[in-house]
């Protein structure tokens, strides 16, 4: 796919680009993940900030006018099931609005549980 060359290419010049809102929120969730997770390797994928775990994707986050989303793919997402149903959701998606706390034990939770079934044994 082709962007246009507006776009960001790296997940710094994409901070660069938010409104402070979103800019510190998604910040937030980089550095718990960071803090973690020190194993992972924060990179740029599908033209958001994206940390990957022995080379597979581990969790992208990206920042809006309104919310936080973050990517946590399928299987995490649908493992959260329960405790993601406050939060406005898509396959493998959820939103955190910027007019809540955003909820530190529950992300990390959901990016444990994706690196453990990245260690795991394919099968």
């Amino acid at each position: 796919m082709q962007y246009p060359a507006h776009w960001p290419a790296t997940w710094q010049q994409y901070l660069e680009s938010l409104p402070t809102i979103a800019r510190e929120r998604l910040m937030e969730v980089l550095q718990l993940v960071e803090a973690s997770f020190p194993d992972a390797t924060l990179d740029w994928a599908y033209r958001m900030p994206a940390f990957k775990y022995k080379g597979k994707p581990l969790v992208y986050a990206a920042g809006y006018a309104k919310h936080t989303g973050v990517y946590a793919l399928p299987n995490t997402h649908a493992a959260f099931a329960e405790a993601l149903k406050p939060y406005k959701q898509g396959k493998g998606s959820v939103q955190f609005p910027h007019d809540k706390a955003l909820p530190y034990d529950l992300i990390k939770a959901m990016v444990l549980n994706r690196r453990v079934s990245l260690q795991k044994p394919a099968s």
